[in-house]
């Protein structure tokens, strides 16, 4: 009775921060004003709070620009975590946009949304993407394309990062800092957390998106380790693979290192 109570009372006061900041981005993103940026910072982290994530950040995200964060994808979760930390804006699938509650907070935020199977568009998509890099945004790529247990990094796709080929042409020094990050669920209730508790981190795309939301919020004491690492930084001259695999190697090393405890 006391967790479902505590579960309602989070949920509540989570719809009531909504209601409140979602007026002021709308109004935000509609001036174009800067603070639009800014403002989904504090949702996230009232967000984590209540969820009950609790977010060990080390390093920190590069202050150059145009700068874009290439991390591992674990659940929707990710999102909460990132965007609690830093002021991004996610790439993410056209489907999110129609998908009621997380779809309208995507747009909030910005989000810029690629429909994969059109390769017709997919020109459009990249510049759109390079444009936001260049403008100074920090844009998230999970480049597995899809979550995963959070055990293990799946193999990414090196394609996603024509994104920051196509920023350089438009940043001023020619460069576009591309930054490895690791997100690893590391504890349930200060405990470490073993293949039972995994559920709870990891969201399977054969997975309820509510079910999922209320065993999370039943736990509602979970630690997650925040890893960001060297930035490499992409020319007009790099090797789109090259980089990837470098990218890659950084953040299996991270995530590896947190699942371990180290």
């Amino acid at each position: 009775m006391i967790v479902w109570l505590r579960v309602l009372v989070c949920v509540l006061l989570l719809i009531v921060a909504t209601l409140l900041l979602a007026p002021v981005q709308m109004f935000l993103l509609w001036r174009d004003w800067p603070a639009r940026r800014t403002l989904p910072r504090l949702w996230h982290g009232i967000a984590c709070r209540m969820i009950g994530l609790r977010v060990h950040v080390h390093g920190a995200p590069d202050t150059r620009r145009p700068l874009m964060l290439v991390s591992n994808h674990v659940s929707w979760k990710d999102i909460l975590v990132l965007g609690s930390v830093a002021d991004v804006v996610f790439i993410a699938k056209a489907e999110v946009k129609a998908w009621p509650v997380f779809g309208l907070l995507a747009r909030l935020q910005a989000t810029i949304f690629v429909a994969r199977e059109q390769k017709r568009t997919t020109g459009n998509q990249v510049n759109e993407i390079g444009a936001r890099l260049a403008a100074g945004e920090i844009v998230v790529l999970f480049p597995e394309g899809t979550t995963s247990d959070g055990n293990r990094l799946l193999e990414i796709k090196t394609s996603l990062f024509g994104a920051a080929a196509a920023a350089v042409p438009l940043s001023p020094a020619g460069i576009v800092h591309v930054q490895p990050v690791a997100i690893a669920y590391t504890r349930v209730h200060g405990m470490p957390m073993g293949r039972y508790h995994r559920p709870i981190a990891a969201w399977p795309g054969d997975i309820a998106l509510v079910p999922h939301l209320m065993g999370v919020l039943r736990e509602g004491a979970v630690d997650v380790d925040l890893v960001f690492g060297e930035t490499i930084d992409y020319r007009a001259d790099s090797n789109r693979k090259q980089v990837s695999r470098d990218v890659e190697k950084q953040m299996k090393t991270m995530l590896l290192a947190r699942l371990r405890g180290r």
